[in-house]
């Protein structure tokens, strides 16, 4: 009996010892996996971050390339904008051009059909047929003289200042005392002033001789001062603005040539 009891204890010491063996084990085996899930996780979070830095980055490229493309379509819508409007802008100068040549036509062919009536029409000595005082006699194929004005204006405004002319002329020669003549008179004078100087200074000369009560007298002389002005003629421009003074000085222009002679 004595020997079943010691071989009892001793077989429980012997278990004793294979449970703490085994404890010991798995402990370490648990911290090893502990160990091993830490540099997992670890590493799985530095790839998250990683990932999350090019989707980031992706993000930014994908607005940069967004605003791009807005941009370029909003270039494009402004081209196409542009395009649009130098089309019309063309449409509507070959309609003005159109217009012009018509009326250029109309203005040459009644100026043939006035040589023309004046050559075949009776005369003595070689004079056509004329109103008292030397002034012309206007034809059917005339206009008026309102209409007269009328179109020289718009071809001033159109950018024919020879069919203008033309036109201005002509209301002269068939209606010298109307009340557009001081009018058609100046607007010859004005129509020269960019490309033919002397032209214009003895237009608007004629201005001032022929209709000298009229309001268009003291704004010939004030243009004529301004023009020699800018030709750096002082003292041409000077008499001139002295003679607007001078000669109407309740006028407009009368205010404007004071201040001239003042500076």
């Amino acid at each position: 009996m004595r020997l079943v009891a010691s071989l009892c204890v001793v077989a429980a010491a012997l278990g004793g010892c294979a449970l703490k063996g085994d404890v010991r084990r798995v402990e370490s085996q648990l911290l090893e996996y502990r160990e091993e899930t830490a540099r997992a996780d670890s590493a799985r979070a530095v790839t998250l971050a990683r990932l999350l830095d090019e989707l980031d980055g992706l993000q930014r490229r994908s607005g940069q390339i967004l605003d791009s493309l807005t941009s370029q379509r909003q270039a494009i819508l402004a081209m196409q904008g542009s395009f649009r409007g130098e089309l019309t802008q063309v449409q509507q100068q070959l309609v003005t051009i159109q217009e012009l040549t018509g009326q250029s036509q109309s203005v040459i062919s009644q100026l043939r059909t006035e040589i023309s009536r004046r050559e075949t029409s009776p005369a003595v000595a070689g004079r056509t047929p004329q109103q008292g005082g030397g002034q012309q006699v206007p034809s059917s194929d005339d206009p008026g003289p309102e209409e007269m004005f009328t179109m020289g204006q718009q071809f001033l405004t159109r950018g024919a200042p020879q069919s203008a002319r033309a036109a201005f002329r002509r209301l002269l020669e068939l209606y010298p005392q109307h009340g557009r003549a001081a009018d058609a008179l100046y607007w010859i004078g004005e129509s020269f002033r960019n490309d033919d100087p002397d032209s214009a200074t003895a237009a608007f000369e004629q201005v001032v001789e022929q209709f000298p009560g009229s309001d268009r007298a003291p704004l010939a002389l004030y243009k004529m001062g301004l023009d020699a002005e800018r030709r750096g003629d002082m003292a041409t421009a000077r008499l001139f603005f002295q003679r607007v003074v001078a000669g109407y000085p309740r006028s407009d222009e009368a205010n404007l040539a004071r201040a001239k002679l003042n500076n």
